[in-house]
């Protein structure tokens, strides 16, 4: 156990701060002083020949030594070289990068080097031979053959020029290889020569790539129109399907026709194009055989969508207005389908898709009506028949129930087919699982629409269905104010029986059908069910209640009534509210006055004093004071004002929900004047303890100096 603790001990790092602190300027510094100083060469001074013979000797031993420590290194080689070649030495500086080419014989910037040697020096068939040597042994290293035919272009030797390339391109090079012999010849003014190496290129490389360079050449290069089309169409012909059936050529060949004015021939191969790659389509049903999206790569389906992309550009810039409303609704309605089909529970699209085939159809009028009302038609009906998977989960079926609402009111308000849109709620309410969950939003439309049709029969009998399978507030508060709308105030009464009875506890449809009865002049009946509605045991809203109730005295101006009211509520609860309205009454008009009213006060905070609701009184002080500044006198005021309690701020012991200590907190207590008399009493035996404490204290010293006393004796 003590070796365990010791090791713990030893692994605890000291945190402290070291007591000398280290800037990074000091680190600089001490860095700084402790640099070696770099050893320039010295300046070598030369006087004579036989010095700088000397100095020459001295300086092939260094790059000997150099050479001898690390031969295969090429730089070294390459300074050597350069050394000669400043001092004139050409012989030497052969000598040099031949013996370096014995090391590394096949290192192709040696070889360039060696070649830039002769080339500066205009050594022009010295050069030669070495880039000739070069190419021979590295015939793939395209910059060698590069640096070969800029020179032979430089001295002027266009055929030796043409040689090289021609050797060059026995070699099948790469794409630039044969752009430059294209540009070559066109420097030199040979057309044809530089079209029949771009049809060379094209036929060596039978690519996308090499005819639309091939293309690209022809037009901004050769300025030949005809043979760019030409090139265009040859690729969409003579290629392989993997290699035509690409969407750049596409997008290569209509921009092309674009710049040169011919825009429906552009608009022929976008067409096209989006025909055979079904762009701005929903996607087809896989089929043995054919292209399935899944193995187009990635970087083609980019490409088809910028294609798709130019075509919609292409459109705004130089089609009509009915074309670029094709493009721009084709495009949207696969976009949506892409949705609709990887989650076809996906409401949010389905609204978005059908309020877009909705537009369209408002925008296009009455042409084509009839093909984009079945279009429209298509869209909710494939969209309500994705059923929720839950059929208990409420949750899943909201935004599921509005597709059905918007179906609806769109045969109604943009068909103006009322039959089928009842048709549509109709089957929307025999979907539901109404002994689960209901919604009262389908029920009040259905009514509604009914109504609309003039069926009032059968508006009424399907709310009074809806109560029977749902029997929400929302579908009794609807079908009282159909009936009231329509003067039929039995059938009101009725359905607030039929209400109450499901609902005795809502306050709302007590006050209404109070408010029903008051509406019509039946005062005893709105009294009486006031009464059965304060007399209900639970209730939701009972200060609501029970403020309807007593306005409902005051208007009447029954202030007995209202006054009974009152104390009846006072019994219940003791809320400062009640008592601040109460006291408000007494004071109005219909109250017994000002003095009924300070006594109402004056009753209230007596009760909330012995009570020790201090928070409550000072509410109450505050609109006590309110009351008597507008309807009271100075000294009434005054009295008022004494009684108003000063705040001050106390400490407490704050324990959590256990009753554990949690230590001390402030809190604001309110300190009220008339509460001296109780605190002086306590004040007052505080102060006798203390004295007799006092007291207590001096007789036990006095006892125990006489003891000490009577032991000194």
């Amino acid at each position: 156990m003590n070796i365990m603790s010791s090791q713990n001990q030893a692994r605890v790092k000291n945190r402290a701060p070291a007591p000398i602190q280290i800037s990074a300027e000091q680190i600089l510094r001490e860095a700084s002083e402790r640099q070696e100083q770099h050893i320039l060469d010295p300046i070598v001074k030369i006087h004579d020949a036989e010095e700088y013979q000397s100095h020459l000797r001295e300086k092939r031993k260094q790059f000997e030594d150099n050479i001898r420590y690390r031969r295969e290194h090429i730089g070294n080689w390459v300074k050597y070289a350069r050394f000669e070649e400043d001092n004139r030495e050409f012989e030497r500086s052969r000598s040099v990068f031949e013996r370096a080419l014995e090391v590394d014989g096949r290192n192709p910037e040696l070889w360039l080097r060696y070649a830039e040697l002769e080339m500066r020096n205009e050594f022009i068939n010295r050069a030669r031979n070495v880039l000739d040597r070069a190419v021979q042994l590295l015939p793939r290293v395209d910059f060698l053959w590069y640096k070969y035919v800029y020179m032979e272009e430089m001295v002027g030797d266009i055929p030796k020029c043409r040689t090289v390339f021609e050797r060059w391109m026995e070699w099948m090079p790469d794409d630039n290889a044969w752009m430059s012999y294209a540009r070559f010849e066109l420097r030199g003014g040979h057309m044809d020569q530089a079209k029949e190496i771009m049809k060379r290129y094209a036929n060596a490389y039978p690519s996308s790539r090499s005819f639309l360079r091939f293309a690209k050449w022809a037009e901004h290069e050769a300025k030949d129109i005809d043979l760019a089309r030409t090139v265009y169409e040859s690729a969409l012909v003579e290629l392989e399907p993997e290699e035509s059936r690409q969407a750049r050529v596409f997008a290569r060949f209509a921009a092309f026709e674009e710049r040169q004015g011919e825009y429906e021939r552009a608009r022929v191969i976008y067409k096209h194009a989006t025909k055979l790659f079904n762009l701005g389509q929903p996607p087809k049903i896989s089929v043995p055989g054919e292209e399935d999206d899944e193995e187009i790569p990635q970087w083609e389906q980019e490409k088809r969508g910028e294609l798709y992309k130019a075509y919609i550009a292409f459109e705004k810039k130089r089609g009509d207005k009915a074309g670029i409303e094709d493009i721009v609704i084709t495009g949207q309605r696969a976009e949506y389908e892409k949705r609709v089909t990887a989650d076809p529970t996906d409401y949010d699209a389905w609204f978005e898709y059908a309020k877009m085939e909705e537009d369209n159809e408002v925008a296009r009028g009455t042409e084509s009506c009839t093909d984009n009302s079945n279009k429209v038609r298509e869209v909710y009906e494939r969209a309500i028949a994705n059923i929720p998977p839950s059929m208990v989960d409420k949750q899943h079926w909201r935004r599921y129930i509005f597709l059905w609402i918007y179906y609806a009111v769109y045969e109604e308000m943009q068909k103006h087919d009322l039959d089928r849109a009842s048709k549509v709620y109709d089957a929307c309410l025999d979907l539901i699982p109404h002994s689960k969950f209901s919604f009262s939003k389908i029920w009040i439309n259905a009514a509604k629409l009914h109504i609309r049709r003039k069926d009032l029969a059968s508006a009424r009998k399907l709310l009074g269905r809806a109560i029977g399978l749902c029997g929400k507030e929302r579908i009794f508060t609807q079908y009282i104010e159909l009936e009231l709308a329509l003067g039929e105030v039995d059938r009101c009464r009725s359905l607030f029986a039929n209400y109450l009875k499901a609902m005795p506890h809502n306050c709302r449809a007590w006050s209404k059908y109070a408010d029903l009865e008051k509406s019509v002049g039946e005062t005893e009946r709105c009294r009486a069910i006031y009464e059965l509605a304060v007399a209900q045991p639970a209730l939701d809203m009972p200060e609501m209640l029970w403020k309807n109730y007593i306005d409902f005295e005051i208007d009447e101006g029954e202030g007995a009534n209202a006054r009974a009211l009152y104390e009846r509520l006072l019994e219940k609860t003791g809320h400062v509210k009640v008592w601040i309205s109460y006291s408000q009454f007494e004071g109005s008009e219909v109250g017994q006055g000002v003095n009924k009213a300070r006594e109402t006060f004056q009753r209230a905070h007596d009760q909330m004093k012995d009570a020790g609701m201090k928070e409550e009184r000072v509410l109450l002080l505050d609109a006590w004071r309110v009351f008597e500044k507008t309807k009271g006198e100075a000294q009434s005021l005054a009295k008022v004002d004494s009684m108003l309690p000063r705040r001050v701020k106390r400490k407490r012991m704050a324990t959590d929900e256990n009753g554990v200590e949690l230590g001390w907190e402030e809190y604001f207590d309110y300190h009220f004047p008339n509460d001296d008399n109780a605190n002086a009493g306590n004040l007052k035996i505080l102060e006798m303890a203390a004295k007799w404490k006092q007291a207590q204290q001096a007789q036990d010293d006095s006892s125990s100096s006489e003891e000490d006393d009577s032991d000194d004796e």
